[in-house]
């Protein structure tokens, strides 16, 4: 009979004691988790624009497409480590992100202008996410949270910006 490899681990869960209560916690990670959704779903169609773009802007818009979903790489990992600081299991998989996010998937290969206006779109939606989420933050006084917000709020916004001024318009400013 083979030798059986025995192993004991016990699973214990310490007490996360930082200021903010459980049910706090659990609230502030769920508006977190669709950032998370949002941000990895921003970060997946800005590389997929990347890869695909094509035209008389393909140059720049590689380049900016490539500086911004390295940023978002980034992103989605400072979301998911804050949602596990605060005890609960960051949401991990394709069919997760899709139940909570407010980005829609790409099907097809947009036009170049069509990629910076959803883009823009995308990033705008970001925003909207941390907006909701950071008022929740206020009431239970997780600034750890509200600076991550914060600071997500302003990159979605000037990266918005910088997208916005290259669509090609017509109407008098």
């Amino acid at each position: 009979m083979p030798n059986k490899i025995e192993t004991d681990f016990t699973v214990t869960h310490q007490e996360i004691n930082i200021g903010i209560n459980q049910k706090d916690r659990k609230s502030v990670c769920k508006g977190l988790s669709k950032l998370l959704a949002d941000s990895y779903l921003l970060y997946l169609k800005t590389q997929n624009y990347h890869w695909n773009v094509t035209g008389k802007m393909f140059q720049p818009l590689h380049l900016l497409f490539e500086t911004q979903y390295q940023e978002l790489a980034a992103a989605v990992d400072q979301i998911a480590e804050r949602i596990r600081a605060l005890g609960e299991f960051a949401p991990g998989s394709f069919n997760s992100f899709t139940k909570v996010t407010s980005i829609k998937e790409e099907n097809g290969i947009p036009t170049a202008e069509e990629m910076i206006q959803n883009l823009v779109q995308g990033h705008e939606a970001v925003v909207t996410t941390a907006r909701e989420i950071i008022s929740l933050t206020d009431e239970c006084e997780d600034d750890v949270t509200a600076d991550l917000l914060v600071e997500r709020m302003q990159v979605h916004e000037k990266s918005a910006w910088m997208l916005r001024s290259m669509i090609t318009t017509t109407k008098a400013h």
